[in-house]
């Protein structure tokens, strides 16, 4: 199959690549851009490792052909972080230890913010449905519905890394 110019903008920058049109999202992301934030994990649309901002919702990589996303915005885990300082939510993530081999934690920070972009003032029971579409093998999730309820709080700002 020949190989298609694809014009994609993430984090900000733009991209031309030269991929076959079957490329999924998380492959151009990954493998042709280099950000490797975004993980490949069940290729199902079940674990949520794979979770980036397309226009700022969260959308699943694996789920969509890299051609689809052209003229869209695409934030990526890296691109959260501006000017040297972290996002609230990461930051809230690694004080609230939110994560323990890591594997999950982009895709889970992802959908965290989409859903506290939707969502300033979430309960408990609304972080825990915000983010059901994210597996995590390791914490038991309490930290992380921790971390995301701090950030929603407000304890989190100006974060310097």
């Amino acid at each position: 199959m020949e190989k298609q110019l694809l014009r994609l903008t993430v984090n900000g920058q733009e991209y031309e690549l030269y991929i076959n049109p079957k490329t999924l999202l998380v492959e151009a992301i990954r493998d042709h851009i280099g950000l490797t934030g975004t993980k490949r994990g069940c290729d199902t649309v079940s674990c949520g490792a794979c979770t980036v901002l397309i226009d700022g919702m969260a959308v699943k990589s694996c789920s969509v052909l890299a051609m689809q996303a052209e003229g869209t915005e695409i934030t990526t885990a890296e691109g959260l972080e501006k000017n040297g300082n972290l996002a609230p939510i990461q930051k809230a993530f690694i004080d609230h230890g939110a994560f323990q081999c890591g594997f999950c934690t982009s895709g889970m920070i992802m959908t965290a913010q989409a859903f506290l972009n939707e969502n300033k003032n979430p309960t408990e029971w609304e972080i825990r449905e915000g983010i059901e579409g994210n597996i995590c093998r390791c914490t038991g999730y309490n930290s992380i519905v921790r971390a995301i309820d701090a950030t929603a709080k407000g304890k989190y700002t100006e974060v310097k890394s």
